[in-house]
């Protein structure tokens, strides 16, 4: 039995459109995930990047479940003694929901070239207008 490797050339990408109006946020970020590394596909190849281009719209409208608003906090670090920064997802979630989708994203994509060129491909906006148009994405739903 053979198994059938694709080869970068070879890998033909399309355009889906997923809309997090509604969804939780986490849901709407794995499949996103999925389509970006091309696990949906019949020819996936693990060592390959032949996933497709993602376009999230309506980021605003994603919905935490739970008690995640009130929890949950984004964290990073200055580098400077005492320079941890907390924001509460309440917050990041009304002013930077499409930043709060990419992390979201990011974190289920591999932690290596492969993931970072899978993240190239996505465009998230936080309303239902979109610049990509022109690539006519299909709508994908979960």
């Amino acid at each position: 039995m053979s198994t059938t490797l694709a080869k970068p050339a070879e890998v033909k990408r399309k355009w889906y459109l997923l809309d997090a109006a509604g969804k939780p946020l986490g849901r709407v970020a794995a499949q996103a995930a999925v389509l970006l590394r091309g696990k949906h596909k019949v020819d996936y190849t693990p060592h390959v990047d032949c996933g497709d281009h993602v376009v999230i719209v309506n980021c605003d409208k994603a919905v935490l479940t739970g008690n995640k608003l009130e929890k949950k906090y984004y964290q990073r670090h200055t580098g400077w003694v005492g320079g941890l920064k907390e924001v509460q997802y309440s917050k990041l979630m009304a002013e930077r929901s499409d930043f709060a989708m990419t992390l979201a994203v990011k974190g289920m994509l591999p932690h290596n070239t492969l993931g970072a060129n899978a993240l190239k491909r996505l465009r998230v906006y936080k309303g239902a207008e979109h610049k990509n148009e022109a690539q006519k994405p299909q709508a994908y739903t979960l």
